[in-house]
Order: C-alpha cells, then sequence, then structure tokens
C-alpha cells in the first residue's frame, strides 16, 4: 500500500513538472516563464529550462533579468554539451557586461567550451586552433586569476594534439614510399613546434627516409643524398647520446658508409664508360667532319669547274666575228 501510495505520488510530481512546463510553454507572462526556467535550471533539466530561455530573450531583453538570463542559457548549453554555441554565449557575456562580477568566469568559460569542442586530431582542427586562442586570450586578460593556473595544461594539451596530427601526416608518406615529401613534412614538424616531444620518433623517421632515398637515389643525387644522411647520423648521436635512437642512427651509418664505398666503386666505372663513350662520340664526330669537309671540297671543284666551262663559252662567244654582210642582186 505504501508503494502504491508512493508511487501515485511521484506521478503527481512528474504531472505537475510537465503541466508547469507545458504551461510556461504557452504562456506570456514573462514572470512565469522566468521562474519556471530557473526551476529548471536549477534541476539540471537543461533542454527544459533552455526551451524558456530562448522564449525570454526577447522578453527580458534590456532589463535587469537580461543578463542572469545570457549566462544561465550559455551554461544549459555547455551542462546540455553544446559546446560551441555555449562557448560563443558565455564570450559575449564578457563582452557586453565587462563590470559584472561574472565576466571573468564567463570568459574562462568560452575559453573552456572551446577546449571541450576541440576535434579529435584526425579531424579538422580549426576547432583547436580556435580554442588555443581563446585560453591564450583568457591568460592575457586575466594573468593572475586563479583560473588561469591550468590554462597552460590545457594549451600545452592542445598544442601536443596538432604537433600529432602533422607527425601523423608525415608518417602517412613515409608509409607509402614518398620519402622525399616524408622527409619534408617531418622537418616543418619540427620548425612549427620547436618545443615537440615528439622529437625522438620525428628524427627517427627522418633519418630511416634519408636512408631509403640514399640508398635509393637517382645517380646524379645520390652522392649528396648520402652524405646528407650521414650529417644527420652524427646529429642524432650528439643531440641524443647513449639512446636506442643513436644506436640506431650508428647502425644506420654504418650501411652508408658500405653504400658509399660501393657508389665510389660504381661511379668510377660509370665514369670510365662515359669516358670511353665521349672519346668514340669525339671520334665519330671527327670521321664526320672529315666525310663532311671532303663533300663540300668535292662539291666546290664541281661548282669551279662549270664556272669556268661558262666562262670559256661566254669568251668564244665575245672574240667570234660576225658573219659578213650579204647582198641581194636586184633583177
Amino acid at each position: 500500500m505504501k508503494k502504491y501510495i508512493l508511487g501515485l505520488f511521484a506521478v503527481a510530481v512528474v504531472a505537475s513538472c510537465v503541466s508547469n512546463q507545458e504551461r510556461a510553454m504557452k504562456s506570456a507572462d514573462k514572470n512565469l516563464i522566468l521562474k519556471t526556467a530557473n526551476d529548471n535550471f536549477a534541476k539540471k533539466k537543461w533542454k527544459n529550462a533552455l526551451a524558456l530561455y530562448d522564449r525570454l530573450a526577447n522578453l527580458v531583453a534590456g532589463t535587469d533579468d537580461f543578463p542572469n538570463v545570457a549566462f544561465n542559457t550559455a551554461y544549459a548549453n555547455y551542462y546540455d554539451k553544446n559546446f560551441r554555441l555555449a562557448g560563443n554565449q558565455f564570450k559575449n557575456f564578457a563582452v557586453n557586461f565587462p563590470k559584472d562580477p561574472r565576466a571573468e568566469e564567463a570568459a574562462y568559460m568560452a575559453a573552456l567550451c572551446y577546449y571541450e569542442g576541440s576535434m579529435d586530431y584526425n579531424l579538422d582542427q580549426s576547432t583547436t586552433q580556435s580554442a588555443i586562442t581563446e585560453l591564450q586570450e583568457f591568460l592575457n586578460n586575466y594573468p593572475n586569476s586563479e583560473r588561469s593556473k591550468n590554462i597552460s595544461t590545457l594549451i600545452d594539451e592542445l598544442s601536443y594534439k596538432l604537433e600529432f596530427k602533422a607527425y601523423e601526416n608525415a608518417r602517412q608518406y613515409f608509409k607509402m614510399g614518398e620519402y622525399k615529401a616524408a622527409n619534408v613534412a617531418l622537418e616543418n614538424v619540427l620548425e612549427d613546434f620547436p618545443s615537440t616531444k615528439l622529437r625522438p620518433q620525428i628524427y627517427d623517421y627522418i633519418i630511416k627516409s634519408r636512408y631509403e632515398l640514399a640508398t635509393k637515389s637517382v645517380y646524379d643525387l645520390k652522392d649528396e643524398r648520402i652524405e646528407s644522411a650521414l650529417a644527420f647520423t652524427r646529429q642524432i648521436e650528439k643531440e641524443m647520446p647513449n639512446t636506442e635512437l643513436a644506436k640506431t642512427a650508428l647502425d644506420i651509418r654504418e650501411k652508408l658508409e658500405k653504400e658509399k664505398k660501393d657508389f665510389v666503386v660504381v661511379k668510377k666505372q660509370t665514369e670510365a664508360k662515359i669516358a670511353a663513350l665521349t672519346e668514340r662520340q669525339k671520334k665519330l664526330q671527327a670521321q664526320n667532319d672529315e666525310k663532311t669537309k671532303t663533300e663540300q671540297q668535292m662539291k666546290d671543284q664541281v661548282e669551279a669547274e662549270k664556272k669556268a666551262t661558262q666562262i670559256r663559252r661566254d669568251s668564244a662567244a665575245i672574240n667570234t666575228p660576225p658573219p659578213a654582210a650579204t647582198f641581194k642582186i636586184q633583177r
């Protein structure tokens, strides 16, 4: 019997709540809507509260109730995980009500909303960039705030996400065998994030990329790429002595030294072949030049003989006297 009564009481309470929400949603009474919205907010019924706060926006505009409605609306969206919307609302509150005692809290919550809205590293990171900007802005505006103590930690966390995404993108080039692109992309990560915690992993992929480039290089670039890879092995040993990466660098350097010696032999053989081929081409060219010269001389001789013959003919025509005059006998 007792359970039955409690059940009826619970049903009555729920019915009452639903009735209050419906009544407020249909009402034009600002005070009723505000009270019901605040009750829902206190009971953490975020969606119900938001539905009513949305109705209140125009009703309380320009009144003393507006700041509280705006502040609660932002928090309700935050707890309802509408982080981007909540972030904009908190930021607007901090800008529009700078003298309100809650302005600092609103600015902090705006930055926190952007932080919460940051996407996973493998997705678009524009929200992460925005979050870092907002967090840094709060740090600049409220350097002595108690809330600033964890801001640097949050910024570091978001920065690492950007680092890791850039690192993963560069690593994909290596996996695809695009070693030149991988080397460039990995060096860009170091340039963009000089304090990155991923430096050992990045160095590992850079030296492997350079090794692959050197051993699989075209003839004209092989010397340069071998030297580049060797130089990087020495850089690793200098910056990270007595590490596994330094051991890897030493192992790769030994392979590169052997590759360098082998290439010296190949280079000499190639240069000898090129020299022999060049000499043969010179001889062939000389023979062709001589043949061309002989042919031209013969051609010139023929032309000269033709001219001489023509001159003799012209001279004979000039020296031959005209035939004697003939007279017709008149009949």
